[in-house]
């Protein structure tokens, strides 16, 4: 944003919590997407297309009411496709790349778990509409964390091959994990109001929740031995880059067309 974190009003505070869910789901659901044709089986590819566009469906709500919030005439549209990459506020996580099926599963993994626990708090928002927004999307989120679950679990329990690929996976993607509970002003900002969550309140859970299903998949839980942060400032790794370039392409190349 053009302005600090300390000279935002209400409205640019709400307006920044919204985004930053919203990215969190264009980005992951536009990763999902590029398995398209690519998945191991079919019906594996069917799942994650759906998963994808339950993502893509929670964004557009998202996006849209960051919008209204706003005020300066910029719908969804505007805020996906004509962003750049430093006014992202996605997590560092969902921008990584998918690699092999272990580590798109881990990755799904770490995210589910958390935006489950981060939406059910949600729902109980003093924004009305952001409450409404969690509440429709938990009935979406729950599978998405079976489904991870069940993957990395029968992953981890399976093959020699399958259960190294699993344990390299998570042990790649840990790092990244810390970042989802950082609070900032922001988030202590609609913390007060009622509006936001607690991140560091939920993240016992999350553990336990990951831990749960890394040790029914027989993997071990990483150490935190580095980590990355910045989304929550603009600040990404240059696979977001790439990303947007390619998701963003048709709508600035023709600004003017309708669909």
């Amino acid at each position: 944003m053009s302005v600090s974190v300390a000279e935002m009003t209400e409205q640019d505070q709400l307006f920044e919590y919204t985004v930053r869910l919203g990215d969190n789901c264009v980005i992951l659901g536009q990763r999902l997407a590029e398995w398209c044709g690519k998945s191991p089986v079919l019906e594996e590819e069917l799942a994650l297309m759906n998963v994808g566009l339950d993502l893509l469906g929670q964004a557009r709500m998202l996006l849209d009411y960051a919008g209204k919030v706003e005020g300066a005439g910029r719908d969804e549209d505007k805020l996906a496709f004509f962003r750049d990459a430093q006014a992202w506020r996605n997590l560092l996580l969902v921008e990584q790349p998918n690699g092999d099926f272990a580590k798109t599963m881990s990755r799904q993994l770490f995210f589910d778990c958390f935006q489950f626990l981060q939406y059910q708090k949600l729902s109980n928002s003093a924004d009305t509409k952001l409450a409404e927004i969690a509440t429709k999307s938990l009935k979406e989120i729950t599978y998405h964390v079976r489904h991870s679950s069940d993957w990395v679990i029968r992953l981890g329990d399976g093959t020699e091959e399958s259960h190294q690929r699993m344990q390299k996976a998570v042990d790649e993607l840990w790092g990244y994990t810390p970042e989802m509970f950082d609070m900032d002003a922001v988030d202590e900002a609609m913390l007060k109001s009622g509006v936001g969550v607690d991140l560091k309140e939920i993240e016992p859970a999350w553990k336990k929740m990951v831990e749960g299903v890394l040790s029914e998949a027989t993997l071990n839980f990483p150490e935190l031995t580095w980590q990355v942060r910045g989304s929550k400032e603009g600040k990404h790794t240059e696979h977001l880059g790439y990303l947007l370039a390619e998701m963003q392409f048709l709508p600035r190349a023709y600004p003017d067309a309708n669909w």
